[in-house]
């Protein structure tokens, strides 16, 4: 082993076990590693600016302006509202289709503001219907994380893979290359989640659920275990319709170019971002307060760490033991192995860290099978997001665990199966939309 190799294998133990050990914020984390690697000369600045200048960071910046937009229009409230009617109207069938519609927005917005403004809702048509809101809040979270899987822009995950796949010299993914794959899996994931979660969830009478507010301080207070300030997102807003309908008509426009062709995602977010700030239906302060720097600088960060795992080699060395291993597995059992690997990790690690991790290693094992990469690529999109058996693998299941009282355990049990589930349901689709 190299100077350089053992340095970038050190700096990631390191980073991993921080990671685990939970105690210091992951973009503090991730960014120390990434000068932990400039400083011993294991990655140029060169290569380190090419990550912090990254597509999708640039996409996910201008998407971050976009949202935050249409939240402080008050449409996303406006539309919350009227689900709140939808509730009151159908009962238990309402809160279902709520729940739903909060998927089907994540496809395209983030989820932790969705997150954030439906849970109270959620939490009280429950109460008003007089059944235990802990049976509807870890749906919603669950529900928000698999509605992310069903484009290129639902989720930081998949413009991570798909920039680093591009990187690497394969062609990048369209932004709905990957919708038939992750409505499967998502529908998979939904009727797990309406058949069998609710009886598992059902626990009677248990503690009054906090606000919202009390849960955001808890968890700001209490721990530092979400990556963005929730509270960014409490203030209920009446709504502009001139706002409003410009900032969803600059989304709309962006996510029709990009699916188009015509331009790529980074740049039409980046030009629709700017034109709402010129058009002064954001201003410049509100923008750089929706950008959510934290989250970018955990992603650039653990692009640089993963960057080293490619440049000494250790990421072709870990790819000769993947193929070894799987040797005379066949494409099939190669990816479900791989999967298997992406879940156990996603569980312990940030989404962010295992698509950098993984996503070199994808098309390095890929090219030894002698088979296409992007079957495994799509399974890293799809494993990386799915953090389902605890409540720290992702933002919108610590903000549920807050709000809804939840126990550890609470996320095991209802967890655990839906992992199963989910990769099942990715394993074999995948195969299909992306032969191998």
């Amino acid at each position: 082993m190299t100077f350089d190799q053992a340095c970038a294998l050190a700096v990631l133990v390191a980073v991993m076990a921080a990671l685990i050990w939970n105690r210091l914020r992951a973009d503090v984390v991730a960014l120390a590693g990434a000068a932990a690697l400039l400083g011993l000369g294991v990655i140029r600045p060169v290569e380190a600016q090419s990550a912090f200048a990254s597509p999708a960071l640039i996409a996910l910046a201008s998407l971050f302006v976009i949202a935050y937009a249409m939240e402080l229009s008050g449409l996303l409230d406006a539309l919350i509202r009227l689900g709140v009617r939808l509730c009151r109207r159908l009962g238990t069938v309402g809160v279902w289709l709520m729940i739903g519609f909060c998927g089907v927005a994540s496809a395209f917005l983030n989820n932790t503001p969705i997150v954030v403004l439906a849970a109270p809702v959620v939490r009280d048509v429950a109460g008003s219907l007089k059944l235990p809101p802990q049976r509807f809040l870890i749906p919603l979270s669950y529900v928000t994380i698999l509605g992310g899987c069903c484009t290129l822009i639902g989720t930081s995950t998949n413009l991570l893979v798909n920039d680093m796949a591009r990187s690497s010299g394969q062609p990048g993914f369209g932004l709905f290359d990957i919708t038939p794959v992750g409505a499967i899996v998502a529908l998979a994931g939904c009727a797990y989640l309406v058949v069998v979660a609710p009886r598992l969830l059902s626990r009677g009478d248990g503690p009054e659920p906090p606000t919202l507010a009390q849960a955001v301080e808890d968890a700001a207070t209490g721990r530092d275990l979400t990556v963005g300030d929730a509270s960014l997102f409490l203030e209920r807003r009446p709504l502009d319709l001139k706002r409003g309908a410009a900032s969803l008509l600059v989304f709309v426009t962006v996510v029709a170019v990009s699916a188009a062709g015509y331009a790529p995602i980074a740049a039409a977010a980046f030009t629709g971002a700017v034109a709402l700030i010129l058009t002064r239906v954001i201003s410049a302060d509100d923008a750089y307060r929706g950008l959510r720097p934290e989250i970018l600088i955990l992603i650039a960060g653990m692009v640089v760490v993963g960057l080293s795992l490619e440049v000494t080699g250790l990421a072709a060395a870990a790819t000769d033991g993947l193929s070894t291993l799987m040797q005379g597995l066949g494409p099939q059992l190669a990816l479900a192995l791989f999967y298997l690997i992406a879940l156990v990790l996603t569980e312990i690690l940030s989404n962010a860290a295992v698509a950098v991790l993984l996503t070199p290693v994808a098309v390095a094992l890929a090219e030894s099978l002698g088979v296409s990469p992007q079957p495994f690529l799509v399974g890293v999109m799809m494993a990386a997001s799915a953090a389902f058996a605890t409540p720290f693998g992702y933002q919108t299941n610590v903000l549920v665990y807050e709000i809804g009282r939840y126990s550890y355990m609470d996320f095991v049990r209802i967890g655990l199966p839906l992992n199963l589930v989910t990769g099942v349901a990715a394993v074999l689709a995948i195969p299909v939309f992306f032969p191998f």
